[in-house]
């Protein structure tokens, strides 16, 4: 789905669709802009098709959003979540880069759902990652402890490189628009070119060496470098869900675990 377009056309589209989760009228954004109802009546009808400097600033601040993308960017074509992603700082035009379009379904509720990747679906993601028939064909469920305004989705691991979480253990990524906000050694959900879904441990190299350092918890897997030109999304890891305990603890947790049962003998003892 292409949303970018040459010509400077989605100004009154753009601009009835912010107001309109704004949920305000005409009259109360002429106020906020200062500015007469009879001019934004005019701007969102196509009336007027060339509005001055002054009040495109005015609209970009009001919406914290840039120029260039309330005239360049259909925005009925992007839900609630993507457009708050735009003016939560992650705008193209206001950052630089690529601008990423998401492909989500939402519920009755008009919530966005988990979509659920598995193991037979893991195949063709990585062609059908932007394919709204590929994902509105995916299981789909919710969970009430999730924040209502950020984008989860779920993939079922295969393999052991993540031990001790479980081979089949499905994990819920939250899905990251700006890929410099990736932390080091921070595990990560990463849809490559080439590899398909990976679940890593990920070091941030983008501004030093333009690609992501990628290590497994089981060792016998080694780091290695992704080309960030390589990457398709990134889902930050937020939980998981097995029917499987997770594989033998490690040693700082059976340090741990050998001081707590020190302190509680120490504690029986006085008592």
């Amino acid at each position: 789905m292409k949303v970018i377009k040459s010509e400077p056309i989605y100004f009154s589209s753009n601009i009835r669709r912010l107001r309109a989760l704004k949920k305000i009228n005409q009259e109360e954004l002429a106020e906020r802009l200062g500015i007469k109802r009879s001019k934004v009546n005019s701007y969102e009808n196509r009336v007027a098709l060339n509005p001055p400097l002054d009040d495109l600033l005015k609209f970009s601040m009001s919406f914290n959003m840039s120029i260039d993308t309330l005239l360049r960017v259909d925005l009925t074509k992007l839900n609630e979540l993507q457009i708050r992603e735009l003016q939560s700082g992650n705008d193209v035009y206001l950052r630089g880069g690529t601008l990423r379009i998401l492909a989500t379904t939402i519920n009755a509720d008009n919530r966005d759902n988990i979509e659920l990747v598995g193991v037979r679906a893991k195949a063709g993601y990585t062609a059908g990652y932007k394919d709204p028939e590929f994902i509105s064909a995916l299981p789909t469920f919710t969970l009430p402890f999730l924040s209502e305004n950020k984008k989860y989705r779920t993939f079922q691991l295969d393999g052991d490189s993540m031990t001790p979480i479980p081979d089949g253990a499905y994990v819920i990524g939250e899905y990251l628009q700006d890929w410099r906000q990736i932390k080091d050694g921070h595990a990560y959900v990463i849809l490559t070119k080439d590899e398909g879904i990976v679940f890593k441990v990920v070091y941030n190299q983008i501004r030093k060496k333009q690609n992501l350092l990628l290590r497994s918890l089981n060792a016998a897997y080694k780091p290695y470098e992704l080309p960030i030109e390589d990457v398709l999304e990134v889902w930050k890891f937020i939980n998981f869900i097995s029917k499987e305990l997770p594989g033998q603890l490690t040693t700082n947790e059976k340090i741990l675990l050998e001081l707590e049962d020190i302190k509680n003998r120490i504690v029986e003892k006085k008592n």
